[in-house]
């Protein structure tokens, strides 16, 4: 060392402040590399994913090598600047003191912060190239490494901590993937973005929240004149006809529109030909999750239920293009138990029926009421006024102003709905 020019030891140190660089990006790149992006390189046949996937699978050994090198890097850079300092200044503590402040900003700043800024910032192009470079040199330097992690493993096993070993295989909750999905929208069609993000939503949504109300389906009574039903069917634009006697929740079947017809066609239309034509009724209980239920639809074979609750009265009827509409949005026409909810009256102001669903209204209008009790603005209304409200009456929900324009039968038929929310008083309150 003391044969060595000035010259030469400065060239030297900055040859180790490169290598010390080198090994900090290398740490950094490889523990900041995306692994599910890391695996679809490695499907896809590229030799540096699959090195790098090699060093990753055993993150002690990496580690090791990658520490080893960097540490006795930097020490024996410290000691090249101390031997540079006491050529200047001499042996004296002001040297020494020099010294140590020197190596230590020039490490920070050329072999430390800056090289694992760029390791972070390009961390699948270097961790991809360095372990071109990493792998041999893990092959040379492995019984050293391995003689070093026993110290590590016993102390491990002393403390009772035992790290993970599936770097390469990490899971993600649902929660984790939505926010994936977020944050690589402009990276993704936007209609298959929207239907990505509704199938995270529909854990939290059931039967009940998209199935069409008792009051709104339309079905045979077997009581009725036979004139009647066939008035009914003809005049019907409902695939499906639910068939009962007396009182809607006495479903005996469901029978299919064309069925009918065929057999009108080919003889008269008796009570006796409707039932044979008429299919069992298939009943669900209520707040069944719509994925469950989808699933079960295909399992039976089926395309219609009925929800019931835990007394077995009939609380509405969901269908396949329900829960698919959930997913992929409405489809271009309307489904025989879908309507239109909404008529513009004028800019911002909007007449809403009663037995609007709430998802459909926050869905469709942009507003943002409340999902964690009633399902539809009716129950919303009522339970917010706990009473039958008048028509001309309003109040505030969630900040949008509602104002009652029809009752009927004890419930809203239709309400104006302002769609500006009143920011200013977002509590609920009985008038504005």
């Amino acid at each position: 060392m003391n044969d060595l020019s000035l010259g030469a030891l400065l060239a030297i140190l900055a040859v180790l402040l490169v290598l010390s660089g080198f090994f900090s990006m290398a740490e950094t790149s490889m523990m900041a590399l995306n692994r599910f992006r890391l695996k679809h390189l490695v499907s896809q046949g590229h030799r540096g994913a699959r090195l790098t996937a090699r060093l990753l699978a055993h993150t002690d050994r990496l580690l090791g090598v990658l520490l080893l090198g960097n540490n006795f890097i930097n020490a024996a850079a410290a000691a090249l600047v101390t031997v540079v300092a006491v050529r200047l200044l001499g042996a004296g503590e002001m040297a020494l003191t020099l010294s140590t402040v020197f190596v230590t900003v020039v490490i920070l700043i050329f072999a430390e912060i800056t090289p694992k800024v760029l390791g972070a910032a390009y961390s699948e192009k270097i961790a991809l190239n360095v372990s071109y470079v990493l792998t041999p040199l893990l092959r040379v330097l492995y019984p050293i490494i391995w003689f070093i992690n026993l110290f590590v493993k016993g102390l491990l096993w002393i403390t009772r901590l035992q790290p993970k070993t599936d770097g390469l295989n990490p899971t993600l909750s649902l929660e984790e993937l939505r926010i994936l999905v977020l944050e690589g929208g402009n990276f993704i069609p936007a209609k298959h973005h929207n239907i990505l993000l509704n199938l995270f939503g529909l854990k939290d949504v059931t039967v009940d929240d998209v199935m069409t109300p008792r009051s709104q389906i339309e079905g045979i009574d077997l009581e009725a004149p036979i004139e009647e039903i066939q008035n009914q069917l003809a005049t019907s634009n409902h695939t499906l006809q639910l068939v009962y006697t007396g009182d809607p929740d006495q479903v005996v079947g469901i029978v299919h529109v064309r069925k009918v017809f065929n057999q009108a066609h080919s003889g008269e239309l008796t009570y006796d030909t409707l039932k044979a034509i008429m299919k069992p009724a298939y009943f669900i209980p209520e707040g069944t999750p719509l994925l469950t239920q989808l699933q079960n639809f295909q399992e039976n074979r089926r395309k219609i239920a009925l929800v019931v609750d835990e007394y077995g009265e009939l609380l509405g009827l969901v269908t396949v293009e329900d829960i698919l509409e959930e997913i992929v949005g409405e489809f271009s026409g309307q489904t025989p138990h879908h309507q239109d909810y909404f008529t513009p009256e004028s800019e911002g102001v909007v007449l809403v029926e009663g037995v609007c669903p709430l998802r459909d209204l926050n869905r469709k209008l942009g507003t943002h009421f409340r999902l964690d009790g009633p399902r539809t603005l009716n129950g919303l209304i009522l339970e917010t006024f706990e009473d039958i409200p008048e028509p001309g009456m309003a109040l505030k929900i969630d900040g949008y102003p509602v104002e009652i324009v029809q009752t009927q039968d004890r419930m809203v038929r239709v309400a104006r709905v302002t769609l500006q929310p009143v920011l200013e008083q977002r509590a609920v309150d009985g008038g504005f």
